[in-house]
């Protein structure tokens, strides 16, 4: 397989883009909540299009084969942690400022090297042992254990997203050396889709023509955002790219402002630093490590 070009820029203007579609997509997910659509059926309608998009766009290039896999049990259980993580991602703006969640959600990265160490057995040096401590003393911070400036639920539910998210990212990095992406997004679709199906008697209503239009953004959106994250990863290193997700917390805040009147507690601004630094500092190990390990690689294909 021929490796694809890599556009640094190019790359950082797609994760860009990516950050503002899938901040879009917290922002439209807590108005439809907020209209009255029970979580469950707004999950629902946000799976659906990706796998129905998705295979209508291979079936009319006749390229349907692409789906095949050999590996369905381990994408059945990828449906079964994205579900999950999924109720915790899009849960947290629900109960929280658009901006304290989007900050939770930052500790991504944190709980990714905690997961290398205890799941992968990766060694992790002190460098990046002080970046998770630095990342948990934002975090201490912004909720404000004992006081009720942020729905200590809530700011469960906001942490809860971030240790999803480093679990899934885990599993999809092994998917990932044998199935391409669209197949990916595509089985995780298919195989929640029909689980969320199965809630909607208990939870699904009949809805505004505002909801509907709210309902389908969140699919759309929802597509376009992990498009966008594929086709970034495609151009651009992880550990180069990723500095992009910050720009999410001033997406949140102009939506948040805007809409909601609302604006981060000085908590926010006082911790999110120490996340955000937390989390460039294991990108900066991790571009250190390829870059060392690189010439390597190379000389070995070679």
């Amino acid at each position: 397989m021929v490796e694809p070009v890599q556009k640094p820029l190019y790359a950082l203007g797609l994760r860009l883009l990516a950050t503002l579609a899938l901040s879009s997509l917290i922002m439209l997910v807590k108005l439809t909540s907020e209209s009255g659509v029970a979580l469950p059926e707004i999950l629902f309608w946000r799976q659906v299009p990706s796998g129905v998009l998705i295979f209508a766009w291979l079936a009319l290039r006749g390229e349907t084969a692409r789906l095949r896999t050999q590996r369905l049990p381990t994408h059945a259980r990828r449906a079964m942690l994205g579900l999950s993580g999924m109720f915790f991602t899009f849960g947290a703006p629900i109960l929280l400022p658009l901006a304290v969640a989007t900050t939770f959600g930052f500790t991504t990265p944190i709980f990714a090297v905690i997961l290398s160490a205890l799941l992968l057995r990766e060694k992790i040096g002190p460098v990046r042992w002080l970046a998770v401590v630095l990342g948990f003393t934002g975090v201490l911070i912004i909720a404000q254990p004992g006081h009720a400036a942020i729905p200590l639920f809530g700011a469960f539910v906001g942490i809860g997203a971030g240790f999803m998210v480093a679990l899934i990212s885990i599993q999809v990095r092994d998917l990932s050396r044998t199935e391409e992406s669209l197949s990916i997004v595509f089985w995780f679709s298919a195989l929640s889709a029909p689980i969320l199906a199965a809630a909607l008697p208990f939870y699904a209503s009949a809805h505004t023509p505002w909801q509907w239009f709210l309902l389908i953004s969140c699919g759309l959106m929802g597509l376009l955002g992990q498009l966008l994250l594929t086709a970034a990863l495609r151009y651009g290193q992880v550990a180069s790219v990723i500095v992009m997700d910050y720009s999410a917390l001033v997406w949140a805040t102009i939506y948040g402002w805007l809409i909601w009147d609302e604006l981060p507690p000085t908590a926010t601004w006082l911790g999110a630093p120490a996340i955000i630094a937390a989390g460039g500092i294991i990108a900066w190990r991790e571009h250190v490590h390829n870059r060392a390990i690189s010439p390597t690689a190379t000389s070995s294909a070679e």
